[in-house]
């Protein structure tokens, strides 16, 4: 059994919107143990949705469609659909007087092109739609296929998909196995470098299957099983962290939804530690990321965006004479931001973070992409020269990440020394 999904409409193709419709109709199917061996986006042409319909059915036996279910002229998806299965529009008067309804409950008048919406190819079952007027459709055609129809509204689209559809499909086709997947979530390492650190065993694994997901500061583990139990799923992604845990050791800093803040910030309350952050570079966009976890008052103080020689000197103590003999983008300031910052704010930890986000000032021995992190303690201070090759806010991002992370690596590094 394979599925198909295919997702229309023009305003996809022209990138005016992401087509996060695949992407969530695929992730439901695999967990409903349903594969996905084709996607495919067509625009709103009643030729080329059509061609595209005959050529999923000719190699799938589940179609699922999203989009171009509205009352306006371009939403031609029903009228193909009746077209290439040769099955005649009729009018479903509970799904007319069903749209009737919700217009006249909100206090508006129904316009003629919206009675579209309740021409239904024969033989479909009609999936209701509680949350717009354009129902989905569920249609057995030959060979024991399915054709799927919903609206391409997320909204309307994702319950409709998970209470009416998925249910349908595992009765249909009698599925029995499901298919799981975890994220273990790497920072501090390239793509390239992990493959040679774990490569051996994403080819080894088939039953789970590993993958890299390379993102923006760190690099996803996917580990996917597919069974019939769920326990002996979980059993087998337990087994396979296991010893991708201990081959990655620190660099792995989560699993599934984890953010590497959520992280930080659960470090540093377990330890009873406080922070503070001077920023340059990232405008203050660590201060931000550590306050997004709730309840980040018991660990964070305070921040300062230090944007100008000036606001260094006078806000954190830097040296005028430091700033003029090395440059603020320097690991010399770097440090005595974050020293400077520490005794500002009494705090057990401080960040000090100044680089060069671009595109402009840098040179040949200060490129663009250069910053210099350092991270003030009571054991003193560390500092880190990296060199990004992204743009200007690729830059601020990967200088954030790379904060966080080696303020994880030193809460990490002083817990397992306390447990060993």
């Amino acid at each position: 059994m394979g599925a198909e999904i295919l997702t229309i409409g023009t305003e996809l193709l022209l990138g005016q919107i992401v087509d996060t419709n695949a992407a969530y109709v695929a992730e439901t199917l695999a967990a409903a143990g349903i594969d996905v061996y084709w996607k495919t986006t067509v625009g709103d042409n009643e030729g080329r949705i059509g061609e595209a319909m005959r050529q999923a059915l000719s190699r799938s036996e589940i179609v699922i469609a999203t989009g171009g279910l509205g009352p306006t002229e371009d939403d031609l998806t029903c009228r193909v659909i009746a077209t290439v299965l040769a099955r005649p529009l009729v009018l479903d008067q509970t799904v007319l007087e069903s749209i009737r309804r919700r217009f006249a409950d909100r206090g508006l008048a129904m316009s003629r092109n919206n009675e579209r919406q309740a021409l239904i190819p024969e033989g479909a079952t009609v999936l209701p739609n509680l949350r717009g007027t354009a129902p989905g459709l569920f249609i057995p055609v030959r060979d024991g296929r399915v054709v799927v129809a919903m609206p391409g509204v997320p909204l309307e689209m994702r319950p409709m998909l998970t209470e009416q559809v998925i249910p349908r499909l595992r009765e249909r086709f009698e599925v029995s196995a499901r298919i799981r997947s975890r994220i273990l979530k790497i920072s501090g390492i390239t793509e390239s470098q992990l493959d040679e650190a774990i490569g051996d065993l994403a080819r080894s694994s088939l039953n789970p299957t590993v993958a890299l997901l390379a993102h923006p500061g760190e690099i996803h583990i996917r580990l996917t099983v597919k069974t019939e139990s769920h326990e002996d799923g979980e059993r087998r992604l337990d087994d396979l962290e296991a010893r991708l845990r201990e081959r990655l050791g620190a660099l792995l800093y989560g699993r599934d939804g984890e953010r590497l803040e959520e992280v930080v910030g659960r470090l540093l309350v377990d330890a009873k530690q406080t922070v503070a952050v001077a920023e340059s570079c990232t405008g203050g966009l660590v201060c931000h990321r550590l306050t997004n976890r709730p309840g980040s008052s018991a660990y964070f103080v305070q921040g300062e965006v230090v944007y100008s020689d000036q606001a260094k000197e006078d806000r954190l103590g830097v040296s005028h004479e430091l700033i003029v003999r090395h440059g603020a983008v320097s690991r010399a300031v770097a440090e005595a931001m974050a020293c400077g910052m520490r005794d500002a704010a009494r705090t057990d930890l401080a960040l000090g973070i100044t680089g060069i986000a671009g595109p402009g000032g840098g040179s040949a021995e200060k490129p663009v992409g250069l910053t210099y992190i350092a991270v003030a303690s009571a054991e003193g201070v560390i500092c880190r020269e990296l060199r990004f090759l992204g743009d200007r806010e690729i830059n601020k991002l990967l200088a954030s990440q790379a904060a966080l992370d080696m303020v994880r690596q030193c809460l990490q590094s002083r817990r397992d020394a306390a447990q060993a």
